[in-house]
């Protein structure tokens, strides 16, 4: 069964790369009691959101395969034993690339003067003495927290238009990639000193109960009035009223967010953050490219393929009985 609506456009490839005889079920748009009245036949299930109900109605189910790397919408408790959990990525090169457009758009005011230009206003230094200048991104510091894929792709691209970077993580003595040069890499003890030495920060870890509101007052502060915010990872990780007190106050620059605190159909958040002129706002849509998606398709073609032949899977989250074996 495939549920998810972005993937459903890829899945035609996906069919054709998945070895056998599979029966597919296109249930993006199916409502909640299809699904239920379905899910005790299905084998695998590939979607990104699954209800607890459904979880333990399904008896046949082998495979849990995430559309994408977070599986917090997964209840992995009501699975049966024999269920594997994986997931993918390949949405790192995207992401880092929403990432520096977003630093560039913020560090030039790009979006106050789109605004005063649609609105007939010229808004550029020649015309108005008391407009600060934009800032090249060469030499400043980029901090990141969180130095998986996306950390790591993100790095990359800053470090090849000049920016300096730092990295906190869990594991700050794993392996660093050959091409990355790092001005240092931390463990999260260090994170006070990542928000005191970079102009930009850049969150990119998984939401856990760890790092469930991990940036609030005292680091908004900590990382001065000069400083912008970028969250690709997911809004609970930053403090909600936090963030939007420190943009309003200036506490901070500015923040690039394309994740939130809620979602479709209710408003992204409970603060009007979109009368902000300091904020870019983006609807979780950084790694939404078709260069993400088809290499998904393929991953988790291969991962069914896998599972048919008796052969480990790729990126496993939750190991099943026969996986842990």
């Amino acid at each position: 069964m495939l549920n998810h609506r972005i993937l459903s456009r890829f899945h035609e490839p996906l069919k054709d790369r998945a070895e056998g005889r599979h029966a597919w079920l296109d249930a993006c748009d199916w409502p909640a009691a299809r699904v239920s009245e379905q899910i005790p036949g299905i084998e695998v299930y590939v979607g990104s959101r699954l209800s607890a109900e459904d979880a333990r109605r399904a008896e046949r189910l082998r495979l849990v395969h995430v559309v994408g790397a977070g599986y917090d919408g997964i209840p992995l408790d009501a699975l049966g034993p024999g269920v594997t959990v994986t997931a993918t990525h390949h949405h790192g090169r995207s992401i880092a690339e929403h990432v520096l457009m977003s630093v560039m758009m913020l560090s030039r005011d790009v979006l106050g003067a789109d605004r005063a230009l649609r609105s007939g206003q010229w808004r550029n230094v020649a015309v108005d003495a008391h407009l600060p200048f934009g800032t090249t991104v060469r030499g400043r510091r980029v901090g990141i927290i969180g130095f998986g894929e996306t950390g790591t792709e993100v790095a990359r691209l800053c470090q090849a238009v000049g920016l300096r970077v730092r990295a906190v993580r869990r594991d700050p003595s794993a392996p660093v990639p050959d091409d990355l040069r790092t001005d240092w890499i931390g463990g999260n003890d260090r994170l006070p000193d990542l928000l005191s030495e970079s102009d930009v920060v850049v969150v990119t870890v998984p939401l856990s109960p760890a790092t469930r509101g991990l940036i609030g007052p005292a680091e908004l502060a900590a990382m001065g009035p000069g400083a912008i915010l970028v969250n690709v990872a997911r809004g609970p990780v930053v403090q909600e009223e936090a963030l939007y007190e420190a943009l309003s106050s200036g506490v901070i620059r500015g923040a690039a967010l394309d994740v939130w605190w809620s979602g479709p159909p209710h408003a992204p958040s409970r603060f009007p953050f979109q009368r902000l002129p300091n904020v870019l706002m983006t609807p979780h849509h950084s790694g939404h490219t078709t260069d993400t998606f088809a290499a998904r398709a393929t991953e988790i073609a291969e991962n069914i393929n896998r599972l048919e032949r008796g052969r480990p899977l790729t990126n496993v989250v939750r190991a099943g009985a026969a996986e842990a074996a």
